[in-house]
């Protein structure tokens, strides 16, 4: 049984030969809806974009995306311009929302043949898209720290999970990871999978809760996105001697970026040669941790980033010099 919500195309939808379980008629805030639906089960609702309140600001869509199953919600949209350009529809892909369209035509289509990510992929400007998050990033308050391993394995993910649990006491804090679902294992609800495609649309739904956002990258290419970047490399023989196998010329690609060793055995001489050997700066050395215990070198590190309100370095006068991008 199918839900309509109707404002402006009450007759077109009306008309429509389909069983009905509800059918509502008016305008209403984004919030409604989803108090009226959040719990109600249906097979489809078409949705009228002019029945919500105020629908040309995305971020009352957005609540909607995050609240209902979209996968279900076929939207008719009219013709105004700002509701049909490339530049909307690509965020409203962003969202999760692939089905929609604005004739009657089209509504039966997508009652019987609901549209996946391939079918709308090619109205998604991901350039524009990362533009926005760039904008958003550069207007609000919010943090983004990437990390990226460079040698294999190199420890990415566990680090977030242990700068995260650092930086709960201080901040409203979340990790998300690109393309995998090691953070399943974590059993924490502020450590967020998605892919590559859904990149953008996380960003921005994350980027009005929290204050920090930690992004593990793993392979994908969204450093951009974030306000600053790690590359984590593991100091061993073995793991740098594959990576210079892959890439001879990396350490020359990552001038001016931020390198950290992690799992790092390395006293301060062993830091100094490697720096001279590959022709580098480190920028911070973590050795081996702890991830069940909180850790004042972490802490350092995290000052060291700009994350003021992590307190280790009141007796560490070297380091404290030393503010990162941050400053927050």
């Amino acid at each position: 049984m199918n839900v309509i919500i109707s404002n402006k195309f009450e007759a077109l939808l009306g008309s429509l030969e389909i069983d009905v379980i509800k059918k509502i008629t008016g305008e209403y805030e984004a919030d409604e809806i989803i108090s009226m639906f959040s719990n109600f089960f249906y097979q489809r609702m078409i949705l009228d974009i002019t029945a919500i309140k105020d629908y040309r600001d995305i971020k009352n869509i957005q609540k909607l995306s995050i609240a209902l199953d979209m996968d279900k919600v076929i939207l008719l949209l009219d013709d105004t311009p700002e509701s049909t350009s490339s530049l909307y529809l690509s965020k409203l892909i962003s969202m999760g929302i692939y089905n929609f369209t604005k004739n009657k035509e089209g509504m039966l289509y997508l009652l019987e043949h609901p549209n996946t990510y391939r079918d709308v992929a090619h109205i998604h400007q991901l350039d524009s898209l990362t533009n926005e998050v760039k904008e958003r990033i550069e207007k609000s308050s919010i943090k983004i720290l990437g990390i990226k391993n460079l040698t294999d394995q190199a420890g990415a993910t566990t680090l977030i999970y242990m700068l995260k649990k650092q930086l709960m006491s201080n901040y409203k804090v979340v990790a998300l990871e690109v393309d995998k679902r090691d953070f399943m294992f974590f059993n924490d609800k502020d450590m967020v999978s998605t892919t590559s495609e859904q990149f953008s649309k996380e960003l921005i739904v994350l980027s009005d809760a929290y204050d920090i956002i930690l992004v593990d990258l793993n392979s994908s290419t969204n450093e951009d996105a974030c306000n600053d970047v790690l590359y984590l490399i593991e100091p061993s023989t073995i793991k740098l001697n594959k990576l210079m196998k892959k890439n001879k010329n990396i350490f020359e690609q990552m001038k001016n970026k931020k390198i950290v060793l992690n799992k790092s055995f390395l006293d301060s001489k062993d830091i100094m040669d490697f720096e001279v050997e590959a022709n580098t700066k480190v920028y911070f050395s973590v050795p081996p941790l702890n991830d069940r215990a909180p850790s004042k070198i972490l802490d350092n590190f995290l000052v060291k980033l700009g994350f003021l309100r992590q307190a280790s370095l009141e007796n560490d006068k070297e380091d404290s010099k030393v503010l990162g991008l941050f400053k927050f």
